[in-house]
Formats: structure tokens, C-alpha cells, sequence
């Protein structure tokens, strides 16, 4: 009988793929047994070589997601290669200032790829998934701020807890029709942009402090979670944000 994990003959677009928790999660794929359609907006030469030392299928979409100009592209771009399983919506920018302060220029770029281009890549992939009747996963990458508000971060916040809102209400419309939607909440990883925090002696002491586990995560950490959201294990959960944190929620 085969793995209920396996993803064998699968694809999967997987956004912001070129660093970071979008590399871990599409290598993580990759090594389940799933094609990868990796989108990020610089070259993803390191990604590619790692999906590939995986056994898999790797196609490169370089776009910016600040703008909805290259969904289209991305969608037909996969499509060239197959039916599309997966979609992860991983990409991510973060704005930090004190909300007083806080521009509308800032706002709207987090929000724009954070949430806008989320939510429209996601209905032109899901008009694919639904059209064949086939179903699909999409995953969601949340963040611990779709649960908590953070400091200086008001658009992150607000565009991370929209995507579980977003989240919750695509599985209310497609669970019957055999597409799940599920989100993932990173706690404190070793990413980009965690950099400052990190770098910040206080907030970093302060942070660890707080996560039982006692380290920051590695982006390999995440794989695990998304593998099993893409999978036909996961085929009775739908609208769950779930937390990947070492314990930060529980505390």
C-alpha cells in the first residue's frame, strides 16, 4: 500500500521559492515526490539544484508578486507542464515601524504581496482545480501573527491574519468540492526576515525566552507540516491555521 504522505505524480506551485521557508517547503515536496513550479523574484539556481538532487521535476518562474500583472503568467507557465495539485502561497514581504509612524506606501506593499496577490493566484489556480473536477491543496503560509499582534508590524499583522481568514473561508467554499485549504504558522525562524530581530540581542534573548523548544526554527522544520497538508493524508482536514513554533502558542 502506498504512503498516504507520498506525493508521487503530484505538482505543486510553491511562491517565493528562491530562499528560505519557500526553498525548505519545496525541497520537502520535492523529496515526497512532487514536481516543483518554483516562483520568486530572483534566480532560484540553488532551489532547482536541490529539488532535482531530490529526484524531481523543477520548473523556474521568475515574478514579483507585489502586483497581480504575472499571475496569469505563472498559472499558464504551470499548466505548460502538467496539472496543478498544490499551490503554496509562501510569499512574503515585512514592513517594520512604529504604528504612529507607519506610511500607506508600507501598508500597501506588504498587503499587496502578502494578501492581494495571495488570494488571486490562489482563485486562478483553484479555477484549474475545480474546472476538472480533480480537487487540489493549498497551503498557506500564516504566521503567529494571524494569532497575536506583534509590535511594529501593522500591515504583516493585518495581511497574516487575513490569509487565515482567507483560509477558513476558501475551505467553507471548496471542502466540497475536493479542494483543501490549510495555513501554516511559522513561529521564529532563521529567515530574511527575522534578520533584525535576530541581530537585536534583547529581542533575540527576549524571543528564545519564549519558545520552549529554546532555538529558533530552521526552515527545514516547516517541511514536514506542508507534506502532510499536500497529501491524501490530509484529505479530511480543511481551514486549519496550523502552528509550526516550538511551542510559542502553548506558552
Amino acid at each position: 500500500m502506498p504512503s498516504p504522505f507520498d506525493l508521487s505524480g503530484r505538482r505543486a506551485i510553491v511562491t517565493g521559492a528562491n530562499t528560505g521557508l519557500g526553498q525548505a517547503v519545496a525541497v520537502a515536496l520535492a523529496e515526497a515526490g512532487a514536481g516543483i513550479v518554483a516562483v520568486g523574484r530572483s534566480a532560484m539556481d540553488e532551489t532547482g539544484d536541490l529539488v532535482r538532487q531530490a529526484g524531481a521535476a523543477f520548473t523556474e518562474v521568475q515574478a514579483d508578486l507585489s502586483s497581480l500583472e504575472p499571475v496569469a503568467r505563472i498559472v499558464e507557465r504551470a499548466a505548460a507542464g502538467g496539472r496543478v495539485d498544490i499551490l503554496v502561497n509562501n510569499a512574503g514581504i515585512i514592513r517594520r515601524a512604529d504604528a504612529i509612524d507607519f506610511t500607506e506606501q508600507d501598508w500597501d506593499d506588504v498587503m499587496n504581496v502578502n494578501l492581494k496577490s495571495a488570494f488571486f493566484l490562489t482563485q486562478a489556480v483553484a479555477r484549474g482545480m475545480l474546472a476538472d473536477g480533480k480537487g487540489g491543496k493549498v497551503i498557506n503560509i500564516a504566521s503567529l501573527l494571524s494569532f497575536q499582534g506583534g509590535i511594529r508590524i501593522p500591515s504583516y499583522t493585518a495581511s497574516k491574519s487575513g490569509l487565515a481568514g482567507l483560509t477558513r473561508l476558501l475551505a467553507c467554499e471548496w471542502a466540497g468540492r475536493g479542494i483543501n485549504v490549510n495555513a501554516i504558522a511559522p513561529g521564529y525562524f532563521v529567515t530574511n526576515n527575522t534578520q533584525a530581530l535576530r541581530e537585536d540581542p534583547e529581542r533575540s534573548a527576549a524571543i528564545l525566552a519564549r519558545i520552549p523548544a529554546g532555538t529558533w526554527g530552521e526552515p527545514s522544520d516547516l517541511g514536514g507540516a506542508a507534506v502532510f497538508l499536500a497529501s491524501k493524508a490530509a484529505d479530511y482536514v480543511h481551514g486549519i491555521v496550523l502552528p509550526v513554533d516550538g511551542g510559542w502558542l502553548a506558552r
